[in-house]
């Protein structure tokens, strides 16, 4: 087992305790996560990030935000520590940096460890943890500094999906990653999405295991989605090969 991801998206401001309660136990109750945990959610466009090195299912802090956070975009992690194999709070997930006038934040399931010895073109951020996620976050996110646009997604989301390619031939490479607007999924080889309509709106989950009995389905493998206020932008399947990191 290697971490595990949580996110939503919705139309409105929402409660999540149906899938963050039992998204909590994940982190060394019902699954073998016990290395940390880590929860980011918007208001007002900030966001606000909890997180701690302790178990998640022994935290009463996590309890407590998983039973009452409300807000329209939310991403969480629990943590197996394996690069580095011991937890502590500068390696636990998620990551919050500054890129193109916006805070971005990331949390990462897998192992891609070969990356921290990868070249940067454009050191962008500089990771303030040893982990491979970390430094993968920075990665992406020098990538795409010259060709962000929030008005138009289509070419730096191009060229996110091309570096997420090129990283998962590392190893593992499943994310979600946030400008606190719209929510990204890339599932390397494990990740799984709900999307449904309440009487609240549009809600759109994602998870590494399903955590409900609603019908959950499974991400092909390195599939891109992106989610907007709980409505599918992007779905796209990898094109062609992707084995360079540009220097």
């Amino acid at each position: 087992m290697m971490c595990e991801l949580f996110g939503a998206s919705s139309s409105t401001s929402r409660g999540l305790s149906r899938w963050l309660v039992p998204f909590r136990s994940r982190g060394g109750e019902s699954a073998d996560n016990p290395d940390g945990w880590g929860i980011a959610f918007w208001s007002g466009g900030q966001p606000s990030i909890e997180k701690s090195p302790e178990p998640g299912w022994e935290s009463q802090r996590f309890l407590q935000l998983s039973e009452s956070v409300n807000s329209p975009l939310v991403i969480a992690h629990v943590r197996k520590a394996r690069h580095p194999p011991v937890p502590g709070m500068r390696n636990t997930h998620p990551f919050s940096h500054r890129c193109c006038d916006r805070e971005w934040v990331f949390a990462h399931n897998g192992l891609v460890s070969d990356i921290v010895d990868w070249p940067v073109a454009n050191p962008l951020c500089h990771p303030v943890g040893d982990t491979d996620s970390e430094h993968a976050f920075c990665r992406l996110l020098a990538g795409i500094v010259g060709s962000y646009d929030a008005a138009d997604h289509d070419q730096w989301l191009g060229r996110l999906e091309h570096l997420a390619g090129i990283i998962a031939t590392a190893g593992k490479f499943n994310f979600l990653l946030s400008d606190g607007r719209i929510l990204i999924a890339y599932g390397d080889d494990r990740l799984h999405y709900l999307e449904e309509s309440d009487k609240h709106g549009h809600l759109a989950l994602v998870a590494t295991e399903p955590l409900t009995d609603d019908s959950w389905h499974p991400f092909a493998p390195r599939q891109l989605r992106v989610y907007q206020e709980g409505t599918l932008l992007v779905s796209h399947l990898p094109q062609g090969s992707a084995d360079r990191f540009p220097a």
